[in-house]
């Protein structure tokens, strides 16, 4: 089942909130490099970033497969279910560090 509406525009909130604050965490970044920090400063706060970017990137694969597998389609026999697994397969592969 797919989530209402209502929950929809929640998590498209709350990815938004995410990515407004790694965007506020890229300007620092910049702000520390023009002002020449600490290299280890610098790369600190890049790791911050990464790992914020990639929760959101987890936040997004889970609402797409809630999306993929929780809403009813045409293709309910297993050569669809096969084709929509493998689509998934394809989306997280290109995730794994």
């Amino acid at each position: 089942m797919y989530p209402s509406d209502e929950l929809k525009k929640q998590m498209q909130r709350d990815i938004h909130s995410r990515l407004k604050k790694i965007e506020g965490q890229i300007r620092g970044l910049q702000g520390m490099i023009d002002a020449d920090k600490d290299c280890e400063q610098i790369l600190t706060q890049a790791r911050a970033a990464h790992s914020a970017l990639k929760a959101v990137c987890n936040r997004i694969l889970k609402v797409y497969l809630v999306k993929c597998y929780g809403e009813g389609s045409e293709e309910q026999n297993a050569g669809g279910v096969f084709i929509r697994l493998d689509k998934a397969i394809d989306m997280f592969s290109k995730f794994i560090d």
